[in-house]
């Protein structure tokens, strides 16, 4: 009995060494056959266009109620997280203002990066360029902005340093805005907004925005769903529509 269990141990070492073996090379192909990580890059850039059914900002549209075309480019360096970019749209607003401009331009630059494992911050500035607007008070505007954001939550201020969009005696004006983005399902993002503008020396101009909206990255494009509110009545576009007025907002974009 004994020289049996011996040679049934013999038997069952051989066995399991032989698993053992098999599976460290099997494990060892898996790792091989798994393509490693690819390095982020120092220098990005990246570039943006979007057709937007009506190009709403801050709640109020800038296109009469009707579609825009945008596009933009930017420049990211990730190991500093310093980032530059520009970006342009259609709108319609200027004219209904007795101006002469039809398009907006955009330049920034800023810089992101973590505060904690948890909060992330993005400090930077914008340029909102109307050339040739012809406004009596320039519309060409310029704000200061610092964001703090932890997961889907965030939190931006921004600081205008000029006049406001052509508003008179306007400059020191701010807005702030909170945002929720959470992916519900599948992809499928939910974006909740509440945003406060308050406009220098003009309180009438001042109001309150909201959003509820959904996107989904079908990797092709983007689609963009959303419904907007504001509480004013204030803007007033050349047929004599609420630019502020509810109303939904579909976007598809691309980014590459």
């Amino acid at each position: 009995m004994k020289s049996q269990n011996k040679s049934l141990t013999r038997t069952l070492t051989a066995a399991a060494l032989t698993l053992a073996f098999a599976t460290m090379s099997a494990s060892a192909q898996a790792q091989e056959a798994q393509p490693a990580a690819e390095a982020v890059p120092d220098n990005q850039i990246s570039y943006n266009v979007a057709v937007v059914s009506d190009y709403r900002y801050r709640g109020i549209s800038q296109t009469r109620l009707q579609p825009a075309l945008q596009g933009g480019v930017d420049y990211v360096n990730n190991p500093t997280g310093v980032y530059v970019g520009a970006w342009a749209t259609n709108i319609k607003w200027i004219k209904d203002g007795g101006g002469d401009a039809s398009y907006e331009f955009d330049v920034y630059a800023g810089k992101r990066g973590q505060i904690t494992d948890t909060f992330a911050y993005d400090v930077g500035a914008l340029y909102y360029a109307y050339p040739s607007n012809g406004l009596s008070t320039n519309a060409n505007t310029f704000e200061l902005y610092a964001q703090v954001s932890a997961g889907p939550f965030s939190l931006k201020y921004s600081h205008a340093t000029s006049n406001l969009f052509g508003t008179a005696d306007s400059k020191n004006s701010s807005y702030i805005d909170g945002q929720f983005n959470y992916d519900v399902y599948d992809g499928f993002v939910l974006n909740l907004h509440a945003g406060r503008q308050d406009v220098k020396n003009l309180d009438e101009a001042s109001y309150t925005d909201y959003k509820v909206g959904v996107t989904k990255d079908f990797g092709v494009f983007s689609l963009g769903v959303a419904a907007v509110k504001t509480n004013t009545d204030f803007y007033v576009g050349r047929n004599g529509k609420n630019l502020g007025k509810s109303g939904a907002v579909v976007t598809i974009s691309k980014t590459f």
